[in-house]
This record gives C-alpha cells, sequence and structure tokens, in this order.
C-alpha cells in the first residue's frame, strides 16, 4: 500500500489567498513592531518627565526608607515608621547633610516636627556664609508688675462646645530679673553685624511662655533666652536653614494643652420611673467622669516634659 502525498494547490486562485495571507502577516508584524516602539517612546518621554522623576525618586527613597525603618539606633519616632524616615531622607538631602543627623534632631512635639536648638545654631555656625552665633545678654532691673496672656476655656452664648480664648491677667514679678539677650553674627560676604530681635524675661511673661505648666524659662532663664534669640535670628537673616520648621522650645511654649469636656459625655439617664438601673447607670457615668479627668492630669504633666530620645 503506497504513501499518497497531497500536493499544494497550484490554482491561480489558492496562490493568490497565500499571497494574502503572507501580505497579512507582514502587517501584522509591522504593527507589532510600531507598536513596540511607541510604549518605548512613551515610557522614555514619561521617565524623563517631572511626574516620572518624582516617581523613580519616591520609590527609592521608599527602599532606602525600609533599611533606616529597620535599624535599631534611630529614634523611636522613626523606627518602624517608613513614612517618617522617607520625610527625614527627602530633608537630609535637601540640606545636604546626613540622615541619622535629621533624625536625631528633628523632634515630633505635639504633632508637629520640630528642630532641637543646639541643631539650629550648628547649621548656622557651619553654613559658611556667617561667624559663630555670638550673643549679647544684659540685665534690665526687675520685671515689676506685668500683663501677660493665658488661656482659657471659656463657654460662649449660643455655641455648644468652649473655645479656647486669650485672657489677659496681671501678675508680680519683681522678684524676677529681666534679663534681655540679642543674638549676633558677621556675614562674610560683607563684614556686617547682623543683630536680631531682642528676647527678654518680660517678654516671655508677656507672651506666656514663662507662666506655661512645667516652663522651662523659671528653672533655667539664660539657657532659654539664647535657644529664643538664636530662632529670631535664623528666622530673619537665614530663614532657609529651618525650612519653616519651629525650635522644640518654641513648639512648647505656643502648643496648649487640648481641652477635654467631660459634661459632653456625662449624661443623666432620662427618668422612666423609679428603677436602680438608672441611678447605677449615673454612678458609672461620674465615675468614668472622674477616671478621664485623672487622665487628663496626668497626659498635662507628661506633655510639659521633654522627650528626650536616645539614638
Amino acid at each position: 500500500m503506497c504513501n499518497k502525498q497531497s500536493n499544494p494547490d497550484t490554482s491561480p486562485q489558492a496562490q493568490e489567498k497565500r499571497e494574502e495571507a503572507r501580505d497579512l502577516d507582514k502587517d501584522i508584524a509591522i504593527a507589532d513592531r510600531q507598536l513596540q516602539l511607541a510604549n518605548t517612546r512613551a515610557n522614555a518621554q514619561y521617565n524623563l518627565s517631572i511626574a516620572g522623576q518624582i516617581q523613580r525618586q519616591f520609590e527609592a527613597l521608599q527602599r532606602v526608607a525600609k533599611a533606616w525603618a529597620d535599624s535599631t539606633i534611630v529614634p523611636t519616632s522613626y523606627r518602624g515608621n517608613i513614612g517618617n524616615c522617607v520625610i527625614a531622607l527627602d530633608i537630609a538631602f535637601r540640606m545636604n547633610i546626613n540622615a541619622l543627623t535629621v533624625m536625631q534632631n528633628l523632634y515630633i512635639v505635639h504633632g508637629n516636627p520640630s528642630w532641637s536648638s543646639k541643631f539650629l545654631v550648628a547649621s548656622i555656625n557651619t553654613c559658611g556664609r556667617f561667624t559663630n552665633l555670638r550673643y549679647r545678654k544684659r540685665n534690665l532691673g526687675k520685671v515689676g508688675k506685668v500683663k501677660y496672656n493665658t488661656y482659657e476655656w471659656v463657654q460662649k452664648e449660643g455655641k455648644k462646645e468652649r473655645e479656647k480664648t486669650i485672657v489677659v491677667k496681671e501678675g508680680d514679678f519683681s522678684n524676677v530679673d529681666n534679663w534681655e539677650c540679642v543674638a549676633y553674627a558677621v556675614e562674610k560676604s560683607t563684614g556686617e553685624t547682623l543683630e536680631g530681635d531682642a528676647v527678654s524675661i518680660a517678654m516671655a511673661i508677656q507672651e506666656g511662655w514663662y507662666t506655661k505648666d512645667g516652663s522651662k524659662w523659671i528653672t533655667m532663664p539664660q539657657l532659654m533666652l539664647s535657644y529664643r534669640a538664636a530662632a529670631f535670628w535664623q528666622r530673619i537673616y537665614a530663614p532657609e536653614i529651618s525650612m519653616g520648621f519651629r525650635t522644640v522650645e518654641e513648639e512648647r511654649d505656643v502648643e496648649d494643652v487640648n481641652y477635654e469636656d467631660v459634661t459632653d459625655s456625662y449624661s443623666i439617664p432620662q427618668q422612666h420611673g423609679a428603677s436602680g438601673q438608672d441611678t447605677k447607670t449615673q454612678s458609672t457615668n461620674v465615675e468614668d467622669a472622674k477616671d478621664r479627668l485623672r487622665n487628663r492630669d496626668t497626659r498635662q504633666q507628661e506633655a510639659v516634659k521633654p522627650k528626650i530620645e536616645m539614638p
């Protein structure tokens, strides 16, 4: 039995169909190459665009930040927190300094990032534009009676919640020395002596820094004067150094402890007759209110204590 091989159809119609198929395959191949070239060109244009560069930089920052977040030598605010590490790395690249230096000197006070004053002074001294920062202090005598600002929570008419309101009070500080401090430095390019605004104990009292609970102005006034005078000087002559952040001492002085209205949580149950359940509920609410008051006092004491983070 012989195997018969089928011969290809050599008719003109068959040849025409085969040619059409080959032309179609060529068109498809050309379209595929054009699509690949278009995708490559679009990717290249995106990579060169601002959006593409930001995306690549952000992805690189995330990879680097993960290594920092896994480290045990970084402060607790950055340990295990990739987001905080990304921000610290971005600031370090902008300031051209070491990332660990930023993490060790950028504190979180009441949710706001703040520089340590010693880091701010060091940045001014090492920027190369000025001589080292110096301080001129003098005693202006006793403070005497001074009107100062403080905050109180006031229930205003027509409003349900209390509002934090500035209240002016008068106090006798006749036993307090009114020291004044002025920070200054010489600009190397011009030789001009640049002086900052004067900071005094009287100013600290008037602004409410001195009378704030747990204030360091009472226990270490000279150091606080130097820190605040340096911050004033930097904000006038070199604001780019702090990148808009306040110092830790400034943040603690201006931030007031949040108020919690216990009466909002304490509600007397409706009377549905003499029942022991209503009395029990009221007693429980009173005890809960007392617990919240005790917890609030504890938080206030902790809020005024300086937080020291060891690397």
